[in-house]
């Protein structure tokens, strides 16, 4: 936890942007694996943890601006939890610590919601993304699970997003933390990649990183010989000399901050002459990325360029043609590079995903439907203390080439004749996190190999 005041800075912040109305936190509870007591391990909701600090099962909270109340909800624990978990402060003293002086029983705020409610008083909730979430809302407020989703405060989503977006300097030191165990995680793989060993090998390698260094995984680990796959979480394949090796993988501080990046290695010493070819590129398009961040532009414009500097490339090999703009603005560019070029990053991985991209990452803006454009998690002009990642990719994926030949898509911009020498390539992706400061921007975390150079000079 932070410092108390860092707490009830940021509710009075939240009170003042809202006005009035009832604020409803949902915090989480345990979740079975495959029976009840073997759970999966705890992660409280992002939203909760800003605001209240608490990083604990079944809890929930009110802000009741009307009232002048801020309320958490929960129970001291029994005599046979502490007999399983052992001695810890009570939730009164936990509370305080986040200057919260009300602690009610869990059970009391179905009351306390339900007098609300009789008062005509407005109860604002956020998007509700689990199970649990969804029956307290249907049990507490009497809300369809149909009607969830209309019912959802649009005024709550933007008053959080306007401050979770700008991240505080105890946000950024946090990050930075998860940025160096992150970094740590990917040059242990580096090092351990090598024909003959399973996938499994190399993400055990890496995670062991982050649990020795006190942390958990910020998302699930992504470690494979398909890198074509762009979430790919099998470990199952043998590495084989010619393969390529692509890592994307994080750590989680127990703060909750996140860090996340990505790598893509040789699994010889050297990458072959086509591997080289491509990876350059993608690395060309990483750092004219890099180069255009600052504050003023838009996201877009900025994975605008790196999919302009792929396709000037690309035509250089043979394998693209055409104007670069209009191969752009027309989508065509998508064939080889499907996704966004980064999203922002915080105490989620993907920040506040739950809440809508259209509010975190477009500032309510809506978003393309194009192929690859609409998979932009981030558009929005870029602000001092954003922080956010920047990935563009490559990748070869014969179900898309395929269908795209028959479909004969963009003939104008690709020559599908040299795309098909390709097909087994796979996909590469690198991947850094960045803050965007007052003049430009700061990468977080330990500097990882990046060039094929840097990458080479650890497999010897």
């Amino acid at each position: 936890m932070f410092a108390k005041d860092v707490y009830v800075k940021r509710r009075r912040i939240l009170k003042e942007k809202m006005g009035s109305g009832l604020l409803l936190f949902l915090g989480n509870d345990y979740a079975g694996r495959n029976y009840e007591d073997n759970v999966y391990d705890f992660r409280q909701d992002s939203t909760f943890l800003y605001y209240f600090g608490q990083p604990f099962e079944g809890l929930s909270a009110v802000i009741d601006i009307d009232e002048d109340k801020e309320i958490i909800f929960g129970d001291e624990l029994s005599i046979d939890a502490i007999v399983w978990m052992g001695t810890q402060p009570t939730l009164k003293e936990k509370s305080e610590n986040a200057g919260i002086d009300i602690v009610m029983p869990a059970a009391d705020i179905v009351s306390y919601l339900k007098k609300a409610q009789s008062k005509k008083q407005k109860i604002h909730y956020l998007p509700p993304y689990r199970a649990e979430h969804k029956i307290k809302l249907l049990e507490w407020l009497g809300i369809p699970l149909a009607g969830q989703e209309a019912g959802v405060s649009t005024d709550f989503i933007r008053a959080v997003v306007s401050q979770r977006n700008y991240k505080e300097d105890i946000e950024i030191a946090e990050i930075e933390k998860a940025c160096d165990v992150t970094a740590d995680m990917h040059i242990a793989a580096i090092k351990t990649v090598r024909p003959g060993i399973k996938e499994s090998v190399v993400s055990a390698a890496l995670e062991e990183v982050a649990f020795a260094a006190g942390c958990s995984l910020s998302f699930t680990t992504i470690a494979t010989i398909n890198g074509q796959t762009l979430h790919n979480h099998y470990h199952g394949n043998t590495i084989k000399e010619d393969s390529l090796f692509l890592i994307d993988a994080g750590a989680e501080v127990p703060s909750g901050y996140a860090g996340d990046m990505s790598s893509t290695v040789c699994a010889g010493k050297r990458y072959t002459g086509r591997q080289k070819e491509i990876y350059d590129i993608q690395n060309l398009m990483h750092l004219e990325a890099v180069k255009a961040l600052r504050p003023g532009i838009t996201f877009e414009e900025v994975y605008d360029i790196s999919a302009r500097v792929m396709v000037e490339r690309l035509k250089d090999l043979g394998l693209m043609k055409g104007d670069a703009f209009d191969a752009v603005r027309e989508g065509a560019h998508a064939l080889f590079y499907p996704h966004g070029l980064g999203h922002m990053m915080g105490l989620d991985v993907h920040d506040m995903e739950n809440l809508g991209e259209v509010w975190v990452g477009y500032d309510g803006k809506p978003k393309s439907t194009q192929f690859g454009r609409k998979s932009l998690r981030l558009a929005r002009t870029l602000e001092p203390g954003f922080v956010h990642t920047i990935e563009p990719g490559i990748y070869f994926i014969p179900e898309l080439i395929d269908l795209w030949r028959k479909d004969n898509k963009f003939k104008d911009f690709i020559n599908y004749d040299k795309v098909e020498t390709y097909k087994d390539f796979g996909g590469i992706r690198n991947e850094e996190d960045y803050l965007i400061t007052e003049t430009g921007a700061r990468r977080l975390g330990k500097k990882i190999p990046l060039t094929t150079e840097e990458v080479e000079s650890m497999r010897s």
